[in-house]
């Protein structure tokens, strides 16, 4: 077990975070301020490959780990939480046309997509879908050579303003064998966006609503086979998993680098915070807690990157923990701040409202105590 990063991780590590100090960050609360998605930037961090990192090769992808894709979002997160969100997303909707994408559907898409010459967006909740993802209601149904498709889709990240979807939709009965996946052009006739949503944060990422009405799909943009749909969709979300736990983990340590500095730069009562014992004792359980989260998420990310068994269950134990545990430091280091994290001259509450949402997607941390402790109950259950 070696917990040290090796030279490339290193190198990757730099590289993420010269991008972050020098394009995320000096933008992020102007971009949440104004609700603006900042396609340039994320084109020019598919320059360097950030759009694509464990897409293959073959499509122009970096091919790498997701270990190393967590350890270059954390050091992105750290500059802005949301467009690294985003990033995220891409990242999961190239590798899965990539990984089960015909010929012909990768040929159309797969480098524009490494490159981030178009963006994508992933298309699996629903009105009246959640949770219970497997009880989606969008439609597929087969005419002659193609499938068309019929539903809405809502909290989808990038809607309205991004070129390609991933869509998951119902081509069989009920229950997840009926759920097939499609690569879907965004401009595609039939598709209407929903006015964009106003959000509590995430506010660089347009959020809309997507109908489907009599939206035809040619046959060979089916990926894998007819389905196959919700076990693409969970091995995507184990993966979605690492990486929105690696976004809390970012951000939770911007917090902890900023609290630092206002800790030895602020005086009250004749003195700096940082001379304040209980202040200090809360910075080292801050710091304690994250150090946990950030090997916990690395952990899973080795248990994905192997292939073991028990893959998933770790997986919702990184986003659980982490998660929760970013949101409480950011949510710490905004109380450091006093009154001062309360506005928006400080990063701080941005840090709380775009970190929330993280407990709630890929999963909601419900649902993820519900994997785990399947796992552990299960008939003839090892240890974890």
């Amino acid at each position: 077990m070696n917990f040290e990063l090796n030279e490339d991780q290193v190198a990757f590590s730099d590289m993420a975070r010269a991008f972050a100090q020098n394009e995320l960050e000096p933008h992020a609360a102007e971009w949440d301020q104004t609700s603006f998605f900042p396609v340039d930037v994320i084109r020019k961090a598919g320059e360097l490959g950030f759009c694509s990192l464990y897409a293959p090769e073959s499509v122009g992808g970096l091919g790498l780990s997701r270990l190393d894709a967590s350890i270059i979002f954390e050091q992105l997160s750290m500059g802005c939480t949301s467009t690294t969100a985003y990033l995220t997303i891409h990242n999961m909707v190239t590798w899965m046309l990539a990984d089960f994408g015909t010929p012909d559907a990768v040929k159309q898409w797969g480098e524009k997509l490494a490159t981030g010459e178009l963006l994508g967006s992933y298309c699996l909740t629903e009105p009246n879908s959640g949770s219970d993802a497997a009880s989606l209601k969008t439609t597929a149904k087969r005419d002659g050579d193609d499938y068309v498709l019929n539903g809405s889709k809502m909290f989808i990240s990038g809607a309205g303003s991004t070129d390609f979807l991933v869509v998951m939709a119902r081509t069989g009965g009920e229950g997840a064998g009926g759920v097939s996946a499609f690569a879907v052009d965004a401009n595609a006739e039939g598709i209407s966006y929903g006015r964009k949503e106003e959000k509590m944060g995430w506010n660089s990422q347009p959020t809309r609503m997507i109908t489907f009405e009599d939206v035809c799909v040619p046959t060979n943009h089916l990926l894998g086979n007819e389905g196959d749909g919700f076990k693409i969709a969970m091995k995507g979300l184990d993966g979605g998993r690492i990486n929105i736990a690696t976004c809390s983990i970012g951000t939770a340590q911007q917090a902890i680098n900023k609290a630092r500095e206002y800790m030895l730069e602020r005086k009250q009562f004749g003195k700096r915070l940082a001379e304040f014992q209980a202040l200090q004792f809360r910075l080292a359980d801050m710091v304690t807690e994250l150090v946990a989260a950030r090997q916990l998420v690395r952990m899973a990310a080795a248990k994905l990157d192997a292939g073991h068994v028990d893959a998933t269950a770790y997986c919702a134990m990184a986003k659980r923990f982490a998660t929760d545990v970013g949101f409480k430091v950011c949510d710490e280091a905004l109380q450091l701040y006093g009154g001062n994290g309360y506005i928006k001259e400080y990063p701080m509450e941005r840090y709380v409202r775009d970190t929330r949402v993280h407990r709630i997607l890929e999963g909601t941390n419900e649902i993820m105590r519900l994997i785990i402790s399947r796992r552990v109950l299960a008939d003839g259950a090892t240890e974890l």
